[in-house]
């Protein structure tokens, strides 16, 4: 028997306005700083009243696309709007679903490769620098946890720089975001616990040789090095799942051990 399909929730008059400014501005080619027309115009334009203008108008405020200003020479301004919005809300979608570093690298593998060789030849000096300074801040001593995660999160960064100067916007977009992908990771696994000299090393021996084959401008070896970076990131951080649910395995059974006697294992008892 066919399952009776689950009905399609209708967009409010509000949502199909701002649906229909964004084609709009897409079609018109307005850039950051255009104005909307005002309050009036729109409301003429879509025959609806000023509170349905005004939901439409708040829609693609929380979007990030505009900024509404007060008062003489206020209005609907553009707005370019940042990835980070965005991102969350991926993450959030993602967040019940049990993703693993694997899963990750599974996508990340491919893009890095293709946004590092995008990027040859296109980097300045100045970001050719900020790649070499961003190394320099890896290398510091980290003996605390705080040092150890600050340590990851400039790992990651330095990846996102390489980003910054991607062609490609929805490219650049999708390494950014598996990156924010592994930062959540780093925080909820605590994946910088327990220091891990070899994967320090070896991050910052392929950012030393990525930066070199960047200032030669060297397409293959870029490619060929990344590939490897990728690679060798997912073995340490397959390695650092392992060992972290076997520390949640024993950290269990000690607790178990140490009392047979407590409520939830009493609780579980009576339920048999």
């Amino acid at each position: 028997m066919a399952q009776t399909p689950t009905p399609r929730r209708r967009q409010k008059l509000a949502e199909l306005i701002s649906d229909d400014i964004k084609r709009w501005i897409a079609t018109e080619g307005m850039t950051e700083g255009d104005r909307l027309p005002n309050e009036k115009t729109l409301m003429e334009l879509y025959g609806c009243a000023k509170g349905t203008v005004r939901e439409s108008l708040k829609i693609l405020e929380v979007e990030g696309l505009i900024t509404l200003k007060t008062g003489p020479g206020g209005g609907a301004i553009l707005h370019t709007p940042s990835m980070e919005p965005a991102s969350r809300m991926l993450r959030n979608f993602l967040h019940f679903r049990s993703l693993d570093g694997h899963q990750v690298y599974q996508l990340r593998r491919l893009l890095e490769v293709e946004l590092a060789v995008s990027v040859v030849g296109r980097l300045s000096a100045e970001e050719l620098e900020s790649l070499a300074s961003n190394i320099g801040a890896c290398e510091c001593s980290h003996p605390s946890d705080e040092d150890q995660r600050r340590q990851r999160f400039l790992e990651l960064e330095f990846h996102n720089l390489l980003a910054r100067a991607c062609p490609n916007p929805l490219l650049a977009f999708m390494c950014r975001f598996l990156n924010d992908m592994l930062r959540d990771l780093v925080v909820v696994k605590k994946a910088y616990i327990p220091e891990r000299k070899q994967f320090d090393a070896a991050n910052h021996r392929y950012h030393r040789e990525l930066v070199e084959a960047f200032r030669d401008e060297d397409r293959e070896r870029v490619r060929l090095l990344m590939d490897e970076h990728m690679r060798d990131a997912e073995a340490h951080m397959s390695a650092l799942e392992a060992e972290m649910a076997d520390q949640m395995l024993i950290s269990q059974e000690t607790l178990f051990d140490a009392d047979q006697d407590s409520p939830l294992l009493r609780l579980v008892s009576q339920s048999r």
